[in-house]
């Protein structure tokens, strides 16, 4: 196994008390885990760059960047990462679909759209698993297991020269291994957080379940939540950082049977 990976809050829709970091409502998280040094999402403006700096992380070191799907709230960062960066000797992993146009309603919500950016990184889409490293996986796609996180459109996307309802084909998150049992670090989940786990658990061979942080895609108290609860309850997981996209409503639900903790903007997290 990996020695002890550490994991930074860059960017999160929360902050937490005496820690004068800035929020916004958007994803950034910076991994370092077998040497590498690994940036998940970019938020959707500079809050990430002045979160690291403020940390003394240094992004121009990066090795790695991986994107969770291709909404601005997770990939805007990316042309400011751009200028301030050479990023030429980057490798950049996300599905194939992260990077084209989309639109709700009648705003763009998609990411830089100009296709610099994959220009100035290594880039490198794929629908399968990636592996990163011994103890770090890029999912890949996510298949839908679970029959209440089927997928529905959020949105359109432009794909084959027509758009089409968006079913976030792209979403996906990182598995890490550890003694404990997984690591999993994703973006919204918007493929689902159970598919997410049951495929993580499928990729890496691994039941446990050591911990899980970011988005659950959980916006609201209904059943989805309670089925959810279930189902990560009977796994019996290290602990939980629901935040980014997961209401207070949500966050309640979870924790009346699991060990939900905190997030907040500036946060190191040991695994």
């Amino acid at each position: 196994m990996a020695e002890t990976a550490k994991l930074w809050v860059l960017a999160d829709n929360n902050t937490l008390i005496d820690r004068y970091f800035l929020g916004e409502p958007a994803a950034s998280y910076y991994l370092e885990i077998d040497g590498l040094r690994i940036l998940l999402d970019t938020g959707y403006s500079d809050v990430f760059l002045q979160n690291a700096e403020k940390l003394g992380l240094d992004l121009g070191r990066l090795t790695h960047i991986v994107l969770s799907h291709g909404h601005n709230d997770h990939t805007n960062g990316l042309a400011l990462l751009a200028e301030r960066f050479d990023l030429s000797g980057v490798r950049l992993i996300a599905h194939p679909r992260c990077l084209l146009p989309r639109w709700y309603g009648g705003e763009y919500i998609g990411p830089p759209a100009d296709g610099a950016i994959s220009a100035a990184c290594d880039y490198r889409p794929s629908k399968a698993p990636v592996w990163l490293s011994e103890n770090c996986v890029f999912l890949g796609e996510i298949p839908a297991v679970h029959d209440f996180e089927q997928r529905r459109p959020l949105g359109r996307v432009l794909l084959d020269g027509e758009e089409q309802p968006d079913l976030l084909a792209d979403d996906t998150a990182l598995a890490c291994r550890t003694p404990e049992g997984l690591f999993i670090l994703t973006g919204c989940s918007h493929s689902g957080i159970c598919n997410i786990v049951s495929h993580a658990q499928a990729v890496c061979g691994e039941p446990r379940i050591a911990g899980i942080l970011g988005g659950f895609h959980l916006p609201r108290a209904n059943s989805r939540v309670e089925k959810t609860a279930s189902f990560l309850t009977s796994l019996r997981p290290g602990v939980l950082y629901p935040c980014h996209c997961v209401s207070l409503a949500a966050k309640l639900e979870l924790a009346k049977v699991l060990p939900v903790q905190e997030v907040g903007c500036g946060m190191c997290v040991s695994f």
